[in-house]
């Protein structure tokens, strides 16, 4: 009997132990599944303010809500001073403010008359999202902008620009110039040059007056022409219908402001091949093609 008795002690110290390491092995891959899928669940985003969120503005209309108190809800206007009016709590200042931050500034005023306040702020007329174009080159104005938007998407709108000189052109925001290369964005659509608009940007466009050449004298339809980048004067000659027939067509003159006058042999540059004869033109520059009987 005491064989058996030790034999069954240790058989059920043997069972026991045999069921704690089968438990292990059920409960642990469980607990590392469950923790593996925790892991792979999305975290909730984290919202931040950007400089992209709008700002409130001079006569931009809001709508204010206190949740269970219509008496202080209700559609109200950003005075020219930056400020609103609200029952109960009289004057705020709304400008400069995000939504958000305005929700929560009228909240912190309302817990003097309402019990934990619940408040949100919705802009429904927008304003004060204004883009000032000036300079000549295109239609100069005041735009109100809707929502965001590029340079490039707003520039589409104002067609071609023959008249405008976009090397020259640049941006101002806050009083500081930014250089945007207007050129490499607009002509050769470079959209990495491409940036976003803000409210009260100031857009900065000249004319191409001074970037115009003339060519004149013994051509077919003289004419102006505005400077672009790599224009000779082969290119120019042609756009002005190319010579008569009584041209000196080795005796063009080119009038440049700064230098002196230069000739040059375009009869050899196009019966000849001299492609040294094909120099590039200036802005400003004046062709002048001779005229002679012989």
């Amino acid at each position: 009997m005491g064989l058996f008795s030790g034999c069954n002690s240790q058989l059920q110290r043997l069972g026991r132990m045999l069921v704690v390491v089968g438990v292990a092995f059920t409960v642990i891959p469980c607990l590392v599944a469950a923790a593996e899928k925790a892991s792979a669940e999305p975290k909730p985003a984290v919202v931040e303010k950007t400089d992209q969120d709008y700002i409130i503005g001079d006569g931009d209309g809001l709508q204010i809500s206190v949740w269970g108190v219509p008496e202080l809800s209700g559609g109200v206007a950003v005075r020219p001073d930056g400020k609103i009016t609200m029952p109960a709590i009289g004057d705020v200042n709304a400008s400069g403010y995000r939504p958000m931050e305005l929700a929560e500034k009228l909240t912190e005023r309302l817990k003097t008359v309402v019990k934990a306040p619940i408040v949100t702020v919705t802009v429904g007329g927008i304003t004060n999202n204004k883009i000032y174009v000036i300079g000549g080159g295109i239609p100069p104005g005041i735009n109100v902008l809707t929502g965001r938007t590029t340079l490039m998407k707003f520039m589409c709108r104002f067609g071609n620009f023959k008249a405008a000189d976009l090397n020259s052109a640049y941006l101002m925001r806050e009083g500081k110039r930014l250089e945007v290369n207007f050129y490499d964005l607009l002509i050769k659509g470079d959209l990495t040059k491409d940036i976003m608009l803000k409210p009260d940007d100031i857009i900065y466009v000249p004319d191409n007056e001074l970037n115009k050449i003339y060519i004149m004298g013994a051509v077919n339809a003289p004419k102006f022409t505005f400077y672009r980048e790599g224009l000779k004067i082969l290119d120019a000659i042609l756009e002005a219908g190319s010579f008569t027939k009584f041209a000196k067509e080795n005796d063009v003159l080119i009038l440049r402001k700064g230098s002196a006058p230069l000739t040059v042999k375009v009869k050899d540059l196009m019966k000849d091949g001299d492609l040294s004869q094909n120099i590039y033109l200036m802005p400003g520059d004046f062709v002048i093609v001779k005229e002679g009987i012989f």
